[in-house]
């Protein structure tokens, strides 16, 4: 499945903006929640590829820091957002 597509499946609206030669412009908008599930089959997908590779890759690193910076933002915004699953690593600080 294509990049465009997965987004399309998260539940993201996938605009085409324009085409400049071959080179097509496209924007992706949509709530954090289908952000968040656009992360996790993103995730799902190189799990999949790399079935024998170790469990701490580099990709599962980068999904994990994606995940933080959207609560991140969203809580930064006002926005509600769903916590992360793996919340053991993440230390939440109380704004006094």
């Amino acid at each position: 499945m294509d990049l465009i597509e997965m987004a399309r499946a998260s539940g993201l609206t996938v605009i085409l903006d324009g085409r400049i030669g071959r080179e097509e412009y496209r924007s992706v908008c949509g709530p954090i929640s289908a952000l968040e599930r656009f992360a996790d089959s993103l995730h799902q997908g190189a799990a999949l590829r790399h079935d024998g590779a170790p469990r701490r890759s580099s990709a599962g690193s980068v999904f994990g820091r994606l995940r933080r910076r959207i609560s991140r933002l969203a809580s930064l915004t006002g926005a509600m957002a769903k916590p992360a699953r793996n919340m053991s690593r993440v230390v939440h600080r109380s704004r006094k």
